[in-house]
């Protein structure tokens, strides 16, 4: 991606890979990462030290409710056009924590594809009030900072993203600047609740699809195999989003609302037909196996023919609807999720003699 560098700071510039530069006067690389240049080392809450990698944010997730044991993990988004946001600003150092990072370290990520390493760089634009330029904003000129903003109340933010090879993160392409304490920057990709609930979507973790089965692992051609999950283990999971330094909070909730069925041949039959088992009023999906139970069940399998030494793949995905809620009273829904597990299915079939 082309950029325009400043003569004052360029002694010389290198086309590195396609769409990276580099100057001296410390070391700047902006464009795609440098094999070999990040320090990948994490810094602290406090900003003494940077994280290094603004390809890690600092947004705090917590689970509030749901099971934490066991097998989990997290859900797939029904809607294959939607995503989590590519990238985002946030606060990263206080005043004086920026003086203590440029005048002790200065190498470490000014933006998500630019990266200083000297502190000349970084003491030129915080401390000595030297202008840079921002390489991804049409070469603009930006002016510089008085001695780190010192004794004003505030932070330095830079712009983050999850996956810095994605190519939407090339949306956030300011280097860091300047925020007064208690404010939110009026600027595309500014962190909101929404930001944070949507980017909390991947950290909800929910639980493995453990059906119930009767008969387990060993069904009969044309016999209904009982297929139900219980109340007790199918429950909703609630995880935090917190953003420190900017009041920012989200709460994302997953329900889990029906469970699919694939029995994994063209040789079966499902119950209900479409295979979608719905949740029943006290949160229980179908309906355990009672000793002596005929019929069809509410939910269930029947395998039209045996299995020839390789099992079936059964698989049951659990829809997870999911909801968030926010700071300012901010909320509302992010796309279905669902999680799929799967398990071996044996079918016998059982051989009478007529007389």
């Amino acid at each position: 991606m082309p950029g325009v560098i400043s003569p004052r700071r360029a002694t010389w510039v290198l086309a590195l890979t396609a769409g990276a530069l580099v100057w001296t006067a410390g070391t700047a690389y902006a464009g795609k990462p440098v094999p070999g240049g990040h320090n990948t080392t994490e810094g602290g809450a406090d900003g003494k030290t940077l994280l290094a990698s603004a390809g890690q944010s600092r947004i705090k997730v917590t689970q509030v409710s749901g099971p934490t044991g066991g097998k989990r993990g997290a859900v797939s988004s029904l809607d294959v056009n939607w995503k989590p946001p590519a990238c985002w600003y946030e606060p990263v150092f206080t005043p004086a924590a920026l003086k203590d990072f440029s005048e002790t370290n200065g190498v470490g990520d000014v933006g998500i594809h630019e990266y200083w390493a000297g502190k000349g760089l970084w003491t030129d634009h915080y401390r000595d009030d030297k202008p840079t330029t921002n390489v991804f904003e049409n070469g603009a000129s930006v002016e510089g900072y008085k001695n780190y903003n010192l004794g004003q109340d505030g932070y330095f933010w830079r712009s983050v993203a999850p996956d810095i090879s994605d190519p939407d993160s090339w949306d956030c392409t300011r280097i860091m600047f300047w925020q007064s304490a208690g404010e939110i920057p009026k600027i595309a990709h500014a962190p909101t609740p929404k930001t944070l609930a949507e980017y909390a979507y991947n950290k909800v973790e929910v639980p493995d699809t453990e059906i119930e089965l009767k008969p387990t692992t060993k069904s009969t051609v044309n016999l209904p195999t009982w297929v139900w999950l219980d109340k007790a283990t199918f429950q909703d999971v609630k995880v935090r989003a917190e953003l420190p330094n900017t009041g920012l909070w989200a709460e994302t909730t997953a329900k889990p609302v029906a469970l699919h069925l694939d029995p994994g041949t063209a040789d079966a039959q499902t119950y209900p037909a479409s295979g979608d088992c719905e949740i029943n009023a006290d949160g229980s999906i179908g309906t355990p196996y009672e000793k002596g139970a005929d019929g069809t069940p509410p939910c269930g399998i029947r395998y039209l023919k045996a299995t020839d030494g390789t099992p079936y793949r059964l698989s049951a995905s659990v829809t997870w609807q999911i909801t968030w809620q926010g700071a300012n009273g901010t909320g509302g829904d992010l796309p279905d999720g669902t999680f799929e597990t799967t398990q071996d299915m044996n079918v016998q079939e059982i051989q009478s003699i007529n007389r």
